[in-house]
């Protein structure tokens, strides 16, 4: 296997297993999502649609071809993952806090 294509998959991997477990977290309002989102001064129903919408996204990443879906499913986590880094920022919490979303949003 060529290395472009293991370097490929091996970080499209882990910001998938990543962002699905926070997709889950968020859907099934996991009790530190709650906590975290609540801190963050957003209302828990905001919390099912980001999961759903994270699940999509993955989704869309792993499935086969569909180019223009992989671009929006990106686009979406970049949007994601930024508002999520303000968002600690905002409320001033810790760069423990703050710096996670924008390591993947790096990734």
């Amino acid at each position: 296997m060529e290395r472009r294509t293991i370097a490929y998959w091996g970080t499209t991997g882990i910001f998938c297993l990543v962002l699905s477990f926070s997709g889950v977290a968020h859907l099934f309002r996991f009790e530190m999502m709650v906590e975290s989102m609540a801190s963050l001064g957003y209302p828990p129903q905001l919390s099912s649609i980001i999961g759903f919408a994270k699940l999509l996204g993955v989704a869309a990443l792993l499935a086969p071809g569909r180019l223009l879906l992989k671009e929006w499913a990106y686009a979406g986590f970049a949007f994601n993952l930024l508002g999520a880094t303000a968002s600690h920022v905002f409320v001033a919490d810790p760069m423990s806090e703050t710096i996670r979303p924008a390591i993947f949003l790096l990734l």
